[in-house]
């Protein structure tokens, strides 16, 4: 048996969006983020409504092996959804999104945890670095803006 600490790191970003919760809410779901997040591709949709809620599980094509992600929480009335993915030999991380309402639209708190799985693992938590994390957050900001004022999805080239 092999118990040791854990290697993990945390990163959290309060991103700024266009609409109000109940807009943005729905969007984040595997099959609705198909529609503004370029480059997301799930391979397997499991869930009972065809979209985000408890017990929905999600493959996405990862190395060394694809990704599997499980909804732990969905709880549309207070707008957060929470679910851990699992990168085989590499990481378990849980993500959790909270949106609140704001006179220009809405919040979302974004949290990452990543919990190092091996030496894969090592090195993924070595480079989760904040300005890493910021940068994924904005870019993610910005996508899901672009989607909230046009409802096309931003193709990275493109100017806004």
């Amino acid at each position: 048996m092999d118990v040791n600490k854990p290697n993990k790191v945390t990163r959290t970003y309060t991103q700024k969006l266009l609409a109000e919760p109940s807009r943005v809410f729905p969007l984040l779901c595997p099959v609705r983020e198909a529609e503004w997040l370029e480059r997301w591709k799930p391979i397997i949709v499991r869930s009972q409504s065809g979209f985000a809620e408890v017990g929905c599980v999600i493959t996405t094509p990862a190395s060394p092996h694809n990704a599997i992600w499980y909804v732990t929480r969905h709880e549309p009335k207070d707008f957060f959804v929470e679910m851990i993915k699992i990168s085989p030999a590499v990481t378990a991380c849980e993500l959790s999104i909270q949106l609140s309402g704001t006179p220009d639209g809405c919040e979302a708190i974004v949290t990452y945890t990543h919990l190092s799985l091996g030496l894969e693992g090592d090195l993924f938590v070595a480079d989760f670095t904040e300005e890493f994390y910021r940068a994924f957050m904005q870019d993610w900001e910005k996508r899901l803006n672009f989607f909230l004022r046009t409802g096309t999805m931003f193709i990275s080239g493109d100017r806004e």
